[in-house]
């Protein structure tokens, strides 16, 4: 059996090549697309997670199991070109947070075959996630309850483990999560996670597994979720400040086979995003900053098809999105507050980028197809670019980028993941 590339993480700053790494989260084939050609010419593996929402045995909102998701991600590395064996697949938040709605025995048992499912697909590497209480507990359990909950699927995990030339998973524990999907009111200030509490989840935890026999899977336990004091809402981002998580970098001395995973990174400055890896918070969690970009670009695009080929669609994109969400509003409406035109703009603009869960709708993939049609061939002038793809406009300009439609859309997204591989210092 090959061993885990992701097991010595906590080392990686001491020798030469990578010291942390991106966790690309999203089901989103652009992105993924984007993510395989940014990561190609470097030395990193490329990390791809899916959430216990958005795959699991019933399908999640995606429609695929973990063992379709690996299926999907291989089809795509195929039509990239990108080796198939720098990929690692992880599942996130994996617990019984699907189910959460019932009684607490149904909910794990669901969460069992949830993980088994992850296991048996050859993912390797899973947070383990059960600090949400089920029907009739509280909403949020004490950190005994949560580690045996956590041991309890890990001991799924390992009895499911496919053996061959996959590795054994390596594991993530800790739950000091921000909301999926980013906060929905404007955040001034956060509380950064307890250096002593980090450390009492590390040693509840392993006494959780240890009794259940899992010292072995223990021992592949690299990283805890903390809160490093980043977060996005749907109007404001809370930037980094190395200064004031100096106390919580420092008790990874007293864990020195972990790192700390963040999440909600999205938005985070190169120099925030490198800061937070010299710190020790070495796995950087990406996701709706990355479709955000995705949409950033198709609606400058959309913009520049109108200028140049007025009355040529029935309907623009943007048109076509907001009808879709107004269609279904259950991904977005208790999201966002405000008057009727402060909810109309964030279900196009907010950070929480909840247009996400619309993409793969019929309509909105008809219309993102007319779009690129319309525009296949072209060479968009490079005024439109600057004043609807400002973004891209130099390296037009310097011949670094086709001004293709095909070409700028993803290269929006790629930017984005090179703020990342600079600072995991590949």
């Amino acid at each position: 059996m090959t061993t885990n590339i992701l097991t010595d993480i906590s080392k990686w700053r001491l020798r030469s090549g990578p010291s942390g790494i991106p966790s690309v989260c999203s089901a989103h084939p652009n992105v993924l697309a984007a993510a395989m050609r940014a990561t190609a010419p470097t030395t990193l593996p490329l990390l791809i997670e899916a959430t216990c929402n958005q795959v699991n045995q019933d399908g999640g909102y995606t429609g695929m199991t973990p063992t379709d998701f690996r299926t999907f991600v291989c089809q795509i590395a195929e039509e990239v070109g990108f080796d198939t064996g720098r990929i690692i697949l992880g599942g996130d938040h994996l617990g019984p947070n699907p189910w959460k709605n019932l009684p607490v025995e149904e909910a794990l048992n669901k969460a069992e075959v949830m993980i088994a499912a992850f296991a048996q697909a050859g993912f390797t590497k899973l947070h383990l996630d059960c600090s949400m209480g089920c029907a009739g507990e509280p909403v949020a359990l004490s950190d005994m309850e949560t580690a045996a909950r956590a041991a309890r699927l890990a001991k799924v995990a390992e009895a499911n483990r496919p053996g061959g030339d996959i590795p054994a998973p390596v594991y993530v524990i800790g739950t000091e999560v921000p909301i999926p999907g980013g906060a929905m009111e404007e955040i001034k200030e956060l509380e950064l996670t307890d250096p002593q509490a980090a450390l009492t989840t590390r040693k509840v935890h392993e006494a959780a597994f240890g009794k259940l026999g899992l010292v072995d899977a223990f021992s592949r336990v690299i990283g805890l979720v903390v809160q490093p004091g980043v977060e996005f809402g749907n109007h404001n981002v809370v930037e980094y400040t190395s200064r004031k998580a100096q106390n919580l970098s420092a008790a990874l001395s007293q864990m020195p086979n972990l790192v700390f995973e963040a999440h909600s990174t999205d938005y985070q400055t190169r120099a925030s995003l490198a800061a937070l890896v010299g710190d020790g918070f070495s796995i950087l969690k990406v996701g709706p900053g990355l479709t955000f970009r995705w949409r950033e670009a198709l609606y400058g695009l959309d913009a520049i098809a109108e200028e140049m080929f007025p009355n040529a669609r029935e309907e623009t994109l943007r048109s076509v999105m907001e009808r879709v969400m107004l269609a279904a509003p259950e991904n977005w409406d208790r999201y966002y507050d405000g008057s009727e035109q402060e909810r109309a703009m964030m279900r196009h603009f907010s950070y929480s980028d909840r247009i996400r869960y619309y993409w793969p709708a019929a309509a909105a993939q008809d219309a993102e197809k007319t779009l690129f049609s319309l525009l296949d061939g072209v060479d968009l002038p490079e005024t439109l670019i600057g004043q609807y793809l400002g973004a891209q406009y130099a390296a037009v300009r310097a011949g670094r980028l086709a001004p293709r439609a095909d070409a700028l859309a993803h290269a929006a997204v790629e930017d984005l993941l090179y703020d990342y591989i600079y600072a995991c210092k590949d």
